[in-house]
């Protein structure tokens, strides 16, 4: 039996009321688009499609002579995708012989899914990360990839298990893309692939805004350990620092167990309370499976139709 096909999920904007609207994004440069961004007299090579046949007629008639008059048009921009990776320690967890999650493995579905969906959109799609397994020790540098249409296999080839980046990995990519607006205008999907274990100062959000970048935020979790926790009271666990892999034990009682469980799904819930509430759409993933990261990605895609449809 073959395995489910995948279908690449489309590219949905936010409304309109809080971004860019997709395909109205407009470029400096005139070309074949579709909103109108001025006029000019006719000159022979022109297409008569593009004559403004009222203004033609009011200009002749204020200057009593045959005028004609084209309308210009901005040329219409490719949608741009940018993918950027959290390589942060917490993010390589867990290894694919545990029976939890594999962060990684979800990453590296879930950049396929993307840009999938970059290819169906004929998108111009870029990548980003600041891991330093590229770079010399103690130092960190962007791993980037400028949006274009053949940047697939490059970013396809970038997806490895170098998880070693500084904590603050995620506001330096902030700064490097704030520095690059020609290839990152606003209206480009952001999409941010983190646990987002670790709270981010509010400013960087504000920024991110302020850029009218249409960021989605890609939450990896594990169901078991993260978004929730066992029943473990009473036991001794095994445990690794995610950052020094140095090991240790941990024991919990029943009732620190419970709180834990507690504040882990109240820590996930109001993530997603406050991505919504500050314009950000997230995704939230507890499985590497591909079928299911598909689902939930056309889930995101559907709920921003119907959202569209109300602002409408």
């Amino acid at each position: 039996m073959s395995p489910p096909r995948r279908r690449a999920f489309p590219l949905v904007p936010r409304p309109r009321a809080a971004g860019v609207a997709y395909g109205a994004l407009s470029s400096r440069r005139r070309g074949q688009g579709a909103e109108v961004a001025g006029t000019r007299r006719y000159v022979p090579g022109d297409r008569l499609a593009s004559i403004d046949w009222y203004a033609s007629a009011r200009e002749s008639m204020v200057r009593d002579d045959d005028i004609f008059i084209v309308r210009q048009y901005y040329a219409e921009m490719a949608p741009r995708v940018v993918v950027v990776v959290d390589r942060r320690p917490s993010v390589g967890l867990y290894p694919p012989d545990l029976p939890w999650l594999s962060k990684p493995a979800v990453i590296r579905e879930t950049i396929t899914a993307i840009l999938a969906a970059a290819r169906a959109a004929r998108a111009y799609v870029g990548y980003l990360d600041f891991g330093s397994g590229h770079a010399s020790p103690g130092e960190a540098k962007p791993h980037w990839i400028a949006p274009r249409r053949e940047s697939v296999r490059e970013i396809g080839l970038r997806v490895g298990d170098e998880f070693d980046a500084s904590p603050a990995s995620f506001e330096l990519a902030v700064d490097y893309l704030l520095g690059l607006p020609g290839d990152v205008p606003a209206g480009t999907f952001v999409f941010v692939l983190s646990d987002f274990l670790e709270p981010l100062p509010d400013a960087i959000w504000s920024r991110v805004r302020a850029q009218r970048w249409d960021l989605v935020p890609v939450v990896i979790q594990d169901p078991v350990w993260e978004q929730s926790f066992p029943e473990v009271g009473g036991l001794v666990l095994p445990v690794v620092d995610p950052a020094s892999r140095k090991p240790a034990t941990l024991r919990l009682t029943v009732r620190e167990a419970r709180e834990r469980r507690e504040a882990n799904a109240g820590r996930l819930e109001g993530l997603v309370e406050r991505f919504r509430g500050i314009g950000f759409d997230p995704v939230v993933l507890g499985t590497a499976d591909p079928i299911e990261i598909d689902t939930a990605f056309h889930t995101w895609a559907h709920r921003r139709r119907v959202t569209r449809r109300r602002v409408g």
